[in-house]
């Protein structure tokens, strides 16, 4: 007979290789058809709510690593928490409003100018459509769980109608205004910008100086001295309306070049360096304060520059007098207001000189910087002139420099709830914890934020004009115009009059002839996305108010985190979260930004049609999101080879339980082994860990968690020594059944701690495991820790036998390289051991042959009699040496008993008995 076929070999059809890229989309297919995002809702029901809300990414182009990394770490927290004791919906977004929509129809030929606003718009709507249906595919390709067929989109009637209840909320609290203040104004768009919307990038600027020479010095300086500026933007000089300098700073009047200068006394050094004046003889000393009122010439135009006194002047760098241009920065128009200097804003909406700027009208602002400079050099008033390469702010949309520029904009102000905003952040949950340090500095350092756009696709700013210029927001009109959007779409502003879109009847003192207009303004897209507690929180009957998490990229302190709670703290007086999460950037493989240009750029869509989404997924898991994060091929190959040994440990476990019924066959714990229950103390561990480290978020911990348990306390030790017993034994021998009792626990166990993160594999281990009741592993709850009987002893003793065991190995090794042994099973070791050894060698029952995989095995004495020629190490010296007898045909030991059942002539007395049993099976 054959014996190898009596012997039970592991049985499976769970395929060994993992072929994701194929199998993923049957899996994602089945999700569909049975819908299991609504059966996990459905079974949750009724728990506490978790929700985490989903920041909206735009409407623009293919997913990209970042939002990989960002939609599979939302996807880890809802699939665990819907796991462990949570109703945890997850309903996607889109911010669908903005420029780069309309640049993208432009670049597609769309002629702007050629019709309507309203028809602009609707294409624009219709691009954001197909936009979102791309994205939505790929995010389910990620194998992200969600209500993707109803998601929350920001340009659907009933976003824009809350988002203008939003608006009119703030406006009736005082906190919206319009006024003329200098903004960030990008010309390549043509509009105002928010702080959230400016980057930064170097630039080479002009470096100038310039003397401005005194007209009154109200005797305190002489009409021979010039004040000394410095400005890296020639082309705000036509704008200058004045100079602040610091009332506490000393200044200087030095005599250089035959001039009399002012400067301050702290910069002299660096001044005279910089300029580079030869000597500089200071003549005369002033405070700032002493400087007040007088006036200075402008160096090109006929008229006055007035010295000002401004907290805001710093000694960080130029002269400690700062030229002074009202329409062209913040801290200059506020000092400028104060001394009643008016706004002077000589560039137009793009960028261009006006003819406020005599001699350089219809100059871009840039090119004007050279004329503007040889005109101060004409003028004598140019004292030196270089070239600076330095931070410059730029439009993050088209990457172009943005200027200061005072217009008239629409202003929600934050001055006035400020200190609700810094009790909302401390009352949140941070992490990182520096996050709260990182939002407490913008919000207490921020100024008003600047919410009116100059474009067309987005939501219009819900303001009518009566006939005397007076503003029209009443809850009157916010809840019509926001009952309008709610039925007809934010188009309708478009497509009507002023007076077809008033409440019917309405009427205002300052219109005695009912003649209205409306504002032409959209909101910031900011405001938009910020809306979002009110416009889906609060508008969903499965959501709610505040949500438990806000979870996106750590650029959105800024952004989405700042607006959101902006528009919350002003409408409901608390922060629409609990907590906030955020993640860093993905790089390259060397730290270095992703770019088209350098070629490093890694795309998710390639990355799931070669590795597959559950590669990504573990990936994802691996790295420390918190801080910037790299990927590469090497880095994905080396998370592919750690998925296939999880994906090979769930296919042992399950081809030797395929005889296993655990209802009829389990053995309970005070039953089994020591090892047995080593093993599932060690496993209601690693289910302790890995519970921690979701709740924290730290899913770095259960990578390496799960990876460890699955190479060194499974395949290397308790699987290793298993087979002898699984393979080996008869079907319902007491040892094999008390070992697959420990496989069970340990693959049900495992499956559900990783169904957050490899959610196709657990799917797929899951329909091959047997017993199990439930159609997907996320209709399950994780597995519970238990306090096992003897927890601490059991562990202390086993883990003390582990590290007697891999000695053990080494010496075994170490012996095969001396061709001392061929396989372990034909080695005898024998151990001189130390007093604690032999104390932990005579507390086991088990047999020690098999658990050191080796044919025999002795302890021959003590450590001090060990021979020369054994391997000393901590805590035993080992001598390996052949071991004595024949091989037994079927389970490979080495004995002198080999043969000695005569029926059975090449195998050993156990094998001989397990195959008599199986034959008087079979008959």
């Amino acid at each position: 007979m054959e014996y190898k076929d009596t012997l039970l070999m592991p049985k499976t059809e769970f395929p060994m290789r993992g072929n994701l890229p194929n199998r993923e989309p049957e899996i994602q297919e089945h999700w569909q058809e049975v819908d299991i995002y609504k059966q996990v809702q459905e079974r949750t029901k009724g728990r506490p709510m978790f929700v985490l809300h989903d920041g909206p990414p735009y409407a623009n182009g293919d997913i990209h690593m970042g939002h990989a990394l960002n939609k599979v770490l939302k996807d880890f927290i809802v699939r665990y928490k819907s796991m462990s004791g949570y109703n945890a919906p997850y309903v996607p977004g889109w911010d669908t409003h903005g420029l780069p929509i309309e640049q993208a129809l432009t670049n597609k030929g769309v002629k702007r100018k050629e019709m309507t606003v309203a028809e602009f718009r609707k294409l624009c709507a219709e691009y954001a459509y197909q936009q979102i249906d791309s994205q939505r595919t790929q995010f389910k390709r990620l194998g992200v769980r969600g209500d993707w067929e109803n998601p929350y989109i920001t340009l659907e009637p009933e976003y824009e109608a809350q988002q203008i209840r939003v608006f009119g909320e703030m406006a009736k609290k005082g906190y919206i205004y319009k006024g003329l203040k200098p903004v960030y104004w990008s010309p390549s768009s043509e509009s105002a910008l928010a702080e959230a919307e400016i980057e930064y990038q170097d630039k080479r600027s002009p470096s100038i100086f310039v003397g401005f020479k005194v007209k009154d010095g109200k005797g305190v300086l002489d009409t021979d001295t010039e004040i000394l500026i410095w400005t890296t933007t020639p082309w705000t000089i036509p704008a200058n309306l004045g100079i602040s300098v610091h009332p506490d700073l000393t200044y200087v009047v030095v005599k250089a070049n035959g001039k009399k200068y002012v400067v301050a006394e702290a910069l002299l050094e660096s001044v005279t360096n910089e300029v580079g004046w030869e000597t500089a003889e200071v003549v005369k000393k002033v405070t700032g304060s002493e400087l007040e009122y007088v006036l200075a010439k402008h160096p090109i135009y006929d008229r006055d520059s007035l010295v000002m006194l401004g907290e805001h002047v710093t000694t960080d760098a130029g002269t400690g007098c700062v030229h002074t241009a009202p329409g062209h920065g913040e801290d200059d128009f506020y000092v400028g207001q104060k001394y009643g200097l008016g706004v002077l804003n000589p560039v137009d909406d793009k960028g261009v000189m006006t003819d406020e700027a005599p001699g350089f009208e219809g100059l871009f602002y840039d090119t004007a910087n050279k004329p503007i400079t040889e005109k101060l050099e004409e003028a004598g008033a140019l004292v030196k002139l270089s070239f600076i390469n330095h931070s410059y702010p730029h439009d993050w949309r088209t990457k172009k420099p943005v200027i200061f520029r005072a217009t008239a904009q629409w202003f929600a102000s934050i001055k006035d709830f400020r200190e609700d905003l810094l009790d909302a952040v401390e009352e949140t949950k941070w992490v990182p914890a520096w996050g709260e340090t990182r939002l407490h500095n913008m919000v207490r350092d921020r100024g008003d934020w600047c919410i009116s756009r100059q474009r067309v696709w987005g939501v219009p700013i819900p303001v009518f004009y009566a006939e005397n210029g007076d503003q029209v927001i009443t809850d009157e009109t916010i809840d019509h115009v926001s009952a309008l959007f709610r039925k007809h779409g934010s188009n309708i502003w478009f497509e009507k009059e002023a007076n077809e879109l008033l409440p019917e009847g309405f009427s205002h003192p300052g219109s005695p002839n009912g003649i209205f207009t409306k504002e032409t303004d959209i909101m910031d897209v900011w405001f938009d996305s910020g809306s979002s507690h009110q416009a889906v929180l609060e508008e969903r009957e499965d959501l709610q108010r505040p949500a438990d998490l806000y979870l996106e990229g750590s650029d959105q302190y800024r952004g989405w985190f700042n607006s959101s709670l902006s528009t919350a703290v002003a409408v409901t007086g608390k922060a629409p979260y609990k907590g906030v999460l955020s993640h860093g950037f993905t790089l390259d493989g060397e730290g270095k930004k992703m770019s088209k240009s350098l070629g490093n750029v890694i795309v998710p869509a390639k990355v799931m049609n070669q590795l597959g989404a559950d590669i990504l997924r573990l990936w994802v898991a691996s790295v420390d999101y918190q801080s910037d994060v790299r990927v590469s091929d090497p880095i994905l190959k080396q998370v592919a080879e750690v998925y296939r040994k999880i994906r090979n440990t769930f296919r042992f476990l399950l081809g030797n339980l395929a005889d296993f019924n655990p209802a009829a066959d389990a053995v309970p714990f005070e039953n089994l082994r020591e090892v047995d229950q080593f093993m599932l103390v060690k496993l209601n561990k690693l289910i302790k860990n890995v519970h921690d480290a979701y709740e924290n978020f730290e899913f770095a911990g259960i990578y390496h968690a799960v990876n460890n348990f699955c190479t060194l306390d499974l395949s290397a030790f308790y699987l290793d020594f298993a087979k002898d017993v699984l393979y080996i034994e008869a079907k319902d021998n007491a040892e094999r059944r008390a070992i697959q009792t420990v496989l069970y626990e340990s693959l049900t166990a495992l499956v559900k701690l990783v169904a957050p993160i490899l959610s196709h594999t657990a799917d797929e281990v899951w329909a091959h495991i047997p017993a199990v009741d439930e159609k997907s592993v996320q209709l399950t709850d994780m597995p519970q820790y238990r306090e096992l009987p003897n927890a601490k002893e059991l562990e202390e003793k086993w883990t003390a036998f582990m590290k007697l065991r891999n000695d053990v190995l080494k010496a075994l090794e170490e012996a095969r390289n001396e061709k001392v042994i061929g396989k372990s099973l034909t080695a005898k070791v024998t151990l001189f051991v130390r007093d604690r050894t032999k104390a932990l060698l005579d507390s086991i029952d088990e047999n020690l042959e098999q658990l050191f995989i080796v044919s025999s095995f002795e302890v021959a004495g003590s450590y001090e009699e060990a021979p020369e020629h054994a391997l000393k190490l901590e805590n035993a010296a080992i001598v390996v040496s052949k071991a004595e007898g024949e091989t037994c045909e079927r389970c490979w030991v080495v004995t002198p008993e080999v043969g000695q059942v005569p029926e059975h002539p090449t195998l050993c007395p156990r094998c001989a008995a397990v195959v008599e049993k199986h034959y008087n099976h079979l008959s």
